[in-house]
């Protein structure tokens, strides 16, 4: 028999006892907050699953097809169920879309032409869409930026101010992203699409939707947002879907968005399946509770995180509205050794060192630990940032809370065999 059965998770991984300690005292303050994650997980689990009975979902939607996907039913289906769960007119959902910068750029350059104005309401948008703006700039879009206030909240007099004539479309970026603010609740998004729309009612609301989906009982699309989109190797794939992402929103406009992803007469009338199918409906299906696993795990990481002096956003007893989990750590190598840890942690390439490099779309470097099943999952546990001040890392993520207790513990333990926390 193999003796390493009966060895306890401490001596698996080293764990100090004061830390384990620490962890179930955060088990214990956080339990009700995590209780109210597991009520909203039942709201939208039925959410999902009345949308999989109402399409009728069968195994005949899950055979792929190939060339140029005409007819393909299961493509079909689970446009329309996306657009059951986020309650609204249309979905469009493709692992041909690379990731949510594209599911937003595919929006922005189908529903923006030559002349129209572009506010951004809540500063600067999320790195990887910068370059995505200056293509809107050379193609004779003009973009106004509206910051937001000193607490963090919209500039509503700023943002009415900068609604010109022109205004076509308004920007809302729901999650934090690399910023150190809160992510905007579905109840503050409604409010100021609410303005908005009494200065201007045809004007477009669009809502990046990353990192949000499935976190409250409602969506931006069921409190006005117009159109929206997102990643699915973030929250809808449910760890499952390997690649691609989703717009949602009225009929009209996710059909230009479609043109734009394809080209101009095809939409989203073309695109073959290739047999993965079942995987972007299995992860949808899972999604919700894969999102309450990291919920739970983002609310008593923030809890414990706290305990041991880091300075966390949000903390572990406020209201969330995305999945990350901000904490500064105040110098390059705190980060470096805190996402070690997340490494040295997971299931896939957990020998690896992470490093700070260069990548597409980011003007820092940046450090990402993610030993996860899909490159770059965001909704498998990892840890990323830019390498900039406050030096924070976003955690995020993650199949199951005990595996974010793990790797939470494993990074708490790198920092103190570094010297730069005491236990």
């Amino acid at each position: 028999m193999n003796s390493d059965i009966n060895k306890t998770k401490t001596d698996l991984f080293d764990f100090n006892n004061k830390l384990l300690e620490k962890g179930e005292s955060a088990l214990r303050i956080t339990q009700s907050k995590r209780e109210e994650i597991r009520k909203r997980l039942f709201f939208n689990q039925q959410k999902v699953l009345r949308a999989f009975i109402e399409e009728e979902v069968g195994e005949h939607h899950f055979y792929g097809s190939t060339g140029y996907g005409f007819s393909d039913m299961g493509r079909e289906c689970l446009d329309r169920v996306y657009a059951r769960i986020f309650g609204c007119e249309a979905g469009l959902v493709r692992w041909q879309i690379v990731s949510g910068t594209h599911a937003l750029s595919s929006i922005l350059f189908g529903n923006l032409r030559p002349g129209d104005h572009l506010l951004i309401a809540m500063g600067d948008p999320y790195d990887t869409l910068q370059p995505v703006m200056k293509g809107l700039e050379e193609w004779g879009i003009t973009i106004s930026t509206v910051p937001l206030d000193d607490g963090g909240n919209f500039d509503i007099e700023n943002i009415i101010k900068n609604i010109k004539d022109s205004t076509k479309m308004v920007l809302i970026q729901r999650s934090r992203g690399y910023s150190w603010r809160y992510s905007f609740r579905v109840s503050e998004i409604k409010d100021i699409i609410s303005i908005i729309k009494s200065k201007k009612p045809d004007i477009i609301v669009m809502v990046d939707n990353c990192y949000g989906e499935l976190v409250e009982s409602e969506e931006p699309t069921q409190v006005g947002a117009d159109i929206m989109g997102g990643s699915l190797i973030k929250n809808m794939g449910g760890a499952i879907a390997p690649t691609g992402g989703y717009v949602v929103g009225k009929q009209e406009m996710v059909e230009k968005a479609s043109h734009s992803l394809t080209c101009p007469g095809v939409g989203g009338d073309e695109g073959s399946t290739l047999g993965i199918s079942r995987l972007l409906f299995q992860g949808t299906f899972f999604a919700p509770q894969i999102v309450a696993n990291a919920l739970e795990g983002s609310v008593w990481s923030s809890c414990l995180l706290e305990m041991l002096g880091f300075d966390v956003s949000p903390r572990w007893y406020e209201e969330r509205s995305d999945i990350i989990q901000a904490i500064a750590l105040g110098s390059p190598k705190a980060q470096e050794v805190f996402c070690k840890g997340i490494q040295k942690a997971s299931p896939v390439d957990a020998r690896a060192i992470p490093e700070g490099v260069d990548m597409p779309g980011y003007e820092d470097k940046i450090l990402m630990a993610g030993g996860t099943f899909i490159q770059g999952s965001s909704i498998e546990l990892s840890c990323d940032g830019p390498m900039r001040p406050p030096y924070a890392v976003y955690l995020q993520g993650g199949i199951s809370f005990a595996h974010i207790q793990l790797g939470v513990y494993q990074a708490v333990t790198e920092m103190c065999k570094e010297g730069l926390i005491a236990l």
